[in-house]
């Protein structure tokens, strides 16, 4: 019989790509989510019944452990940028993390690989760098053999991060960025989802990898340049950070006073004090080289999903073409 993996967050941005690989690998692949139903879109990642969405609760023991029963390997990649209800930082990345591998050890799972972020620090001011570091400790106390991977910003053609500030450049000539000199790394997420199949695959020593691409930029570098491949011209405003705070404190009292029925997808608090810290892969940390995977350069990749955010969209290189001719 082939093996099982288990992958939590599994339909996610990260974790998609990683239940396509597992998948190709052979490998049947169990893809522990809240919403089975909206999930069902990975079920062609494999042949009938291969790839299969399953309802799990992070917050419960006995739905992790019914999620890991049988599994060879366990791959947890949930993780929250904004703490609404009971789905708290604390919640799910510090505790839901150490459940994830204290039951994956009492079942004798034989691999786990936790998908952290750059930045996870225990004594951090932000809730989401704290909670990280928690959940890497708790996660290494369960399961020493653990591979943690550290990811940078991750970018891809379902990323929330491109794709959002492409999206906000129809809205009008300015485009807003609090930390605009802060730097980052970004990594392709199919190299993310590489890195966790070493680890599913025990081709990764156990440890923690610190996952950056080839490039290093500041935010307004990196909107400079998405703002070339969408071809538009914008001008990148650095929102001051006490200006920023004042925002976020306004938008996550209108998700409390609403008792999260409006939800924050703005700016937090909590995001602007991680943007205020750089989000690069630390010297002499083990990164994707230590796993045989060659980076992958946003310029290969920005192309093939930003051009709908062109003014001529799919017609872009068209009337670049049309132009060439009236020179001639």
């Amino acid at each position: 019989m082939s093996r099982l993996v288990t992958i939590f967050g599994g339909s996610g941005f990260v974790g998609r790509y990683i239940a396509r690989r597992m998948a190709k690998e052979g490998w049947r692949v169990r893809v522990a989510v809240r919403r089975p139903n909206e999930a069902l879109f990975v079920k062609p990642y494999g042949v009938p019944g291969q790839v299969e969405p399953l309802a799990c609760n992070i917050r419960d023991d006995a739905s992790v452990r019914a999620m890991i029963r049988g599994a060879d390997a366990v791959v947890n990649c949930v993780g929250i940028l904004n703490s609404l209800g009971r789905n708290t930082f604390d919640a799910v990345q510090a505790e839901g993390a150490g459940r994830v591998a204290r039951i994956a050890a009492e079942e004798g799972v034989g691999a786990l690989v936790h998908i952290s972020a750059i930045g996870a620090d225990a004594g951090s001011d932000s809730d989401y760098a704290r909670t990280k570091a928690e959940g890497e400790a708790a996660v290494l106390a369960a399961f020493p053999n653990a591979v943690i991977l550290r990811p940078s910003i991750i970018f891809g053609t379902e990323d929330q991060f491109f794709n959002r500030f492409a999206g906000m450049t129809r809205l009008g000539p300015i485009l807003p960025v609090v930390g605009a000199a802060t730097k980052f790394q970004p990594v392709h997420v199919d190299d993310v989802a590489k890195a966790a199949v070493a680890g599913v695959l025990g081709q990764a020593a156990p440890g923690i990898y610190e996952l950056g691409g080839p490039e290093v930029e500041t935010f307004r570098g990196l909107m400079q340049r998405m703002l070339k491949v969408i071809q538009r011209r914008r001008a990148v405003v650095g929102i001051p950070f006490f200006v920023a705070r004042i925002m976020a404190f306004g938008f996550d009292m209108v998700q409390a006073l609403t008792l999260g029925l409006i939800e924050n997808k703005v700016l937090t608090r909590d995001q602007v004090r991680n943007l205020a810290r750089d989000n690069v892969v630390a010297p002499g940390a083990k990164g994707l080289a230590d796993l045989g995977i060659t980076p992958t350069a946003m310029e290969a990749v920005l192309p093939e999903y930003l051009w709908r955010y062109r003014p001529a969209g799919q017609f872009a290189a068209i009337k670049d073409s049309a132009k060439n001719l009236r020179k001639a």
